[in-house]
């Protein structure tokens, strides 16, 4: 026995599951609608101090809305503040906004008649500008968010609604740079291995202490294509497939980038698309689950639904859990407050859908269509319409009054259904809309969305720019495109040299000459660039020069902080333990180094190589000028009246009024132009003086191209 005990407590400390994380705050519903939930999100609000009229609308509208609404929620998903000057170029935090923001938010949970803890906020990119730690004197958020407080401690918070049936957990987290930079070099979020350790605990706090079912959501502010991986290479999308979490949500882009910013994210996703690219942001016809036998409990995936923002847009979202399935209805209040607000439940849209939907549901489920009815006036009418779009119109097939659920905290209506009628393979056919009418005669419809009874998934299309905010990897995708960018630029440069260092001079020129075609043709405008060998390796120095030394140094906190000096990896601020540069900003600073190696550096360089090559084809025309014995007046009155000189004779004086010099230098000036107010962005973002800070960077591309001109003046 004495040997049997240690065993037996080895194996109870090593087989059992990790502890989960204590219990966040714990809201438990009564009264109905039973098994049903919902709560609102607001993001990127960007209260300014530039522009009162968002602190104004949102006071006006947004108190008002949900004292009728009276959600169990209101998560606020970051960019609280706008943290910039009038110009947009100096940014980091401003006290007056935080203030605002505090007076504005305590009228609103006045109005709204929630309580305060309802309140859950987050901090965005602009609520971090130049903040040097968390805690400090410019940590504003600490002090005047409701975080801040109501003393919730830490970057990851939770809390439960228990329904009747389910517990609907949500874990938000703060994501943000430990240290904030000002902008524009901070832009991406940060999670740490610790932080996503944090965001597993508190996302499997209920997985050996429930016998209910528990519906979990995410909420932050950076979609997830702006979340680097951590130093081990793990990433939030990774964590969030570990879980059976239904849906993030975040904000961050804007509605500027497009109105369809949500992303189905499953296992198949991210090894075809090995975290780079996701082409499209649906769920796969082939993802459907054909069958539930196999683990039908558990799913590898998730949706990631961007909502807008407050700043232009003035949106709202509403997202209701009902039978433990998601749906959510985006609200536009650019033209004012709405008197009635409609948020269908069941039928799913089904753009939105996932497989769990299939598996999860049952008959009893499919029994009635339901909507939830927010109003500020009594509702005597809601209506559903079903519509056929088979014969590629608009049909309707269906029209049934709904009628009032019992229950006190909020309308929801519902209507009995022949489901099985709508059974069909393609889950664009059927549409469902909902009209009410309220006491006044007022009718309000809700948006026509589609739905399947089957499951199946409705594709959802992004365009070019929501494929390039919501579907690229931007982390994984900087370097590569910063070291195509050096492959392309040097593959230009050396190539040339290296022909001219192998072969004659002369022979080369000469059979560049005499052999016509394109390849030929690109080469020799190719290798005349070395005949100015001073500005050839001036480039192939500048070159190495913003790979191996800083671009500029500046302030990149908000007030007499340490220097940081910039390079492409990121802000080095000092050296840590183990003697190695520590960087801050990777990779935000691709919104630096990116547009200045594309848009600057590779027009300067081809401007350069065609300002060359225009100088050697200028000597060319000049010498066979020269050459050329003068014929006869009859001759030359015969030669001018061929049709097929024109173009000959075009060329000819193109080079000898040289033009095609005259654009290139107009060129030059723009390049130079676009560059100078670049770093005058620079200069006032971080207070540099480009003479003491930068000047290598402000000056090299200016010179390089001055002296160019200068150089092939003449021929």
């Amino acid at each position: 026995m004495g040997i049997v005990i240690p065993i037996t407590v080895f194996l109870v400390i090593f087989t059992a599951p990790f502890p989960p994380s204590e219990a966040g705050e714990t809201i438990e519903l009564k009264n109905g609608p039973e098994d049903l939930a919902w709560v609102v999100q607001l993001s990127d609000l960007h209260f300014s101090v530039h522009h009162p009229d968002r602190a104004h609308d949102f006071r006006e509208i947004v108190g008002p809305t949900l004292s009728f609404i009276k959600p169990s929620l209101v998560l606020l998903t970051g960019d609280l503040t706008d943290g910039k000057s009038k110009d947009l170029v100096v940014m980091k935090q401003d006290e007056e906004e935080w203030i605002e923001y505090r007076k504005v938010m305590r009228d609103v949970v006045r109005r709204s008649g929630l309580n305060e803890s309802s309140f859950y906020d987050v901090r965005g990119n602009h609520d971090n500008f130049g903040v040097p730690s968390i805690g400090g004197s410019h940590d504003y958020f600490s002090k005047y968010s409701f975080s801040g407080r109501l003393k919730r401690k830490g970057n990851v918070n939770s809390v439960t609604i228990q329904t009747s049936k389910r517990k609907l957990l949500f874990v938000g987290f703060d994501s943000t740079m430990p240290s904030g930079l000002r902008g524009p070099t901070n832009l991406f979020g940060h999670p740490t291995d610790e932080l996503l350790t944090d965001i597993n605990s508190e996302l499997s706090q209920w997985d050996y202490q429930s016998t209910q079912p528990v519906v979990k959501v995410s909420f932050g502010h950076f979609p997830l294509s702006f979340s680097e991986a951590t130093k081990s290479g793990k990433t939030l999308t990774d964590t969030y497939l570990m879980h059976s979490l239904s849906a993030y949500l975040c904000g961050h882009l804007h509605t500027k980038f497009g109105k369809n910013l949500k992303r189905y994210h499953s296992s198949h996703h991210q090894r075809s698309s090995k975290q780079l690219l996701q082409l499209n942001g649906y769920r796969f016809s082939s993802e459907v689950a054909a069958n539930c036998s196999n683990d039908a409990t558990k799913f590898n995936e998730f949706w990631e639904w961007e909502m807008g923002d407050w700043r232009k847009s003035r949106s709202m979202r509403i997202l209701a859990i009902d039978g433990g399935h998601i749906s959510f209805v985006d609200i536009d209040f650019k033209l004012g407050a709405k008197k009635t607000i409609i948020l269908p439940t069941f039928p799913l849209d089904s753009r939105f859908t996932s497989k769990s939907f299939q598996c999860g549901t049952t008959d009893a489920s499919y029994r009635d269509i339901r909507a939830l009815v927010f109003s500020t006036s009594p509702i005597i009418s809601v209506v559903a319409r079903i519509y056929d779009t088979s014969s590629g119109n608009l049909i309707v097939v269906m029209e049934t009054s709904m009628t009032k659920l019992e229950g006190s905290r909020g309308d929801l209506y519902g209507a009995p259904w022949n489901f099985k009628a709508f059974e069909d393979p393609l889950p664009e056919r059927y549409l469902l809309q909902i009209e009410t009418t309220d006491i006044t005669g007022r009718s309000t419809v809700s948006d026509i969305r589609p739905f399947s009874v089957n499951g199946l998934p409705a594709k959802l299309l992004w365009s070019w720019k929501e494929f390039f905010v919501m579907g690229c990897q931007l982390d994984s995708l900087y370097l590569p495109i910063f070291w195509c960018f050096y492959l392309l630029v040097l593959s230009i440069l050396v190539i040339p040299k290296v022909l001219l260092s192998f072969s004659r001079r002369h022979y080369l020129y000469k059979n560049l000459k005499s052999n016509k075609g394109f390849i030929n043709g690109a080469t020799r405008i190719l290798v005349e660039i070395h005949n100015v060998p001073v500005a050839w390796f001036c480039m192939i120095g500048y070159l190495f020069y913003l790979v191996l030394f800083p671009w500029f140094s500046g302030q990149f906190f908000n007030e007499g902080g340490e220097l940081g000096y910039m390079t492409y990896r990121g802000v080095a601020l000092k050296l840590n333990n183990f003697g190695k540069m520590e960087f801050l900003g990777f990779p935000d600073a691709m919104v630096i180094v990116l547009p200045h190696l594309y848009f600057i550096v590779l027009p300067a360089i081809i401007t350069i190589i065609m300002l060359a090559a225009e100088r050697g084809l200028y000597h060319d025309y000049l010498i066979s000028l020269s050459s050329k014995k003068k014929d006869d007046t009859y001759g030359q009155n015969k030669e001018t009246s061929l049709p097929n000189n024109r173009p000959k004779k075009i060329s000819e004086l193109i080079l000898l009024k040289r033009w095609l010099r005259k654009f290139f230098q107009v060129v030059s000036l723009a390049i130079s132009w676009k560059h100078l107010k670049n770093c005058s962005t620079l200069m006032r973002a971080y207070e540099m003086n480009p003479f003491i800070h930068f000047p290598i960077y402000s000056i090299a591309v200016p010179l390089l191209l001055a002296y160019t001109i200068w150089k092939t003046r003449k021929a």
